[in-house]
């Protein structure tokens, strides 16, 4: 089978590679047919990650199931699934905490297309993907959702979600600050775009950079075009998907007293500042971490069906599959990738 391989900075080639193949009870075959880019992937392209090729590339996907092992149930040959990035069991005590991160049964960072993070899993664009857990990861899609709109429901949507969701359950149409711009910059977007869907009074969206803040507008956020490190209003729920490391520093103190900040970009190898004393005096809240996809899949997916959230205005350019080593070489914002039968 074909397999898309990172082999270096700004280099992807598609390689023949063994058939992925059934190799448990548990385990389900599925055919990618819409791939998105994550924003660690622009960093990976472009060697800003620290993660050397060569590797298969790709975590963010809906596919087709095409076959399943003795034991699944839940899943079924011709189901359309979305796919979550990370491996999981489902049943280990992380993972029915909806720590889905760390699932104990398989190597902590155990996901698609980051092999060096873990080990070989295969990815997202390859002719067949093996999921091991097949009930437990699998995901249907809803009737009437196209491929692409989903196709980053693996992780950076639910990544946005829940930098935003649970804090809005709780405090019901409160003000949200998102500082964008990390990556590929669309989980901040994301985030934008939740809020907004879960009814969030004033959502404002600071960037440098023209086209996210479009998005921005265009998934009803208030788009503000100045230097993240800009000292601002004090919001009950922020978020920090900044590139710079001010950034955190920046939405921290504008987290008002007793507020939540979740940082969803990942510095590599960087000194954070992080102001503690004005944390220490307001009690602010500070959440860093990987998502927890699987987890949090099911709330994006009914928000999307429900029409309340449309990932595809983050989306900045739909390419066909023949054309994805070139395309994503060299992108720098959200791609989707689709299979010409992906409808």
């Amino acid at each position: 089978m074909e397999q898309l391989t990172f082999v270096g900075t700004r280099r992807l080639e598609w390689h023949e590679v063994p058939d992925a193949e059934i190799d448990g009870p548990d385990a389900v075959l599925v055919r990618p047919v819409a791939v998105a880019t994550c924003d660690l992937d622009a960093g990976i392209v472009t060697g800003q990650a620290p993660l050397p090729g060569p590797f298969a590339f790709g975590h963010e996907f809906v596919a087709d199931v095409v076959g399943v092992g003795e034991n699944v149930r839940a899943t079924t040959v011709g189901q359309r699934v979305v796919v979550p990035f990370q491996i999981n069991c489902g049943i280990c005590d992380p993972c029915t905490r909806g720590l889905t991160a760390s699932c104990a049964q398989v190597p902590l960072m155990a996901s698609y297309g980051l092999a060096p993070l873990s080990r070989e899993y295969g990815g997202a664009l390859s002719d067949l993907v093996l999921v091991p857990y097949g009930d437990a990861m699998l995901v249907p899609l809803p009737i009437g959702v196209d491929p692409a709109t989903a196709a980053s429901a693996s992780d950076n949507i639910p990544d946005g979600w829940r930098a935003v969701a649970p804090f809005l359950a709780d405090r019901p149409g409160a003000p949200v600050l998102v500082l964008g711009g990390a990556g590929g910059g669309s989980v901040g977007l994301y985030a934008a775009a939740v809020a907004v869907a879960l009814g969030s009074e004033r959502v404002d969206y600071v960037d440098d950079d023209p086209a996210r803040l479009a998005v921005a507008e265009r998934v009803g956020a208030h788009a503000v075009e100045e230097p993240v490190d800009k000292r601002r209003g004090r919001y009950p729920i922020t978020v920090n998907h900044a590139a710079d490391p001010v950034g955190l520093a920046a939405a921290l103190r504008a987290t008002e007293a007793g507020g939540n900040c979740t940082s969803t970009t990942i510095y590599f190898g960087s000194d954070i500042t992080i102001p503690m004393l004005e944390m220490y005096t307001t009690g602010v809240t500070l959440t860093t971490s990987r998502v927890s996809a699987r987890a949090a899949i099911p709330s994006v997916l009914e928000l999307i069906a429900s029409g309340r959230l449309h990932p595809e205005l983050v989306t900045s350019q739909v390419v066909d599959w023949a054309d994805a080593a070139d395309a994503l070489a060299h992108h720098t914002h959200k791609t989707v990738v689709v299979r010409p039968d992906a409808t």
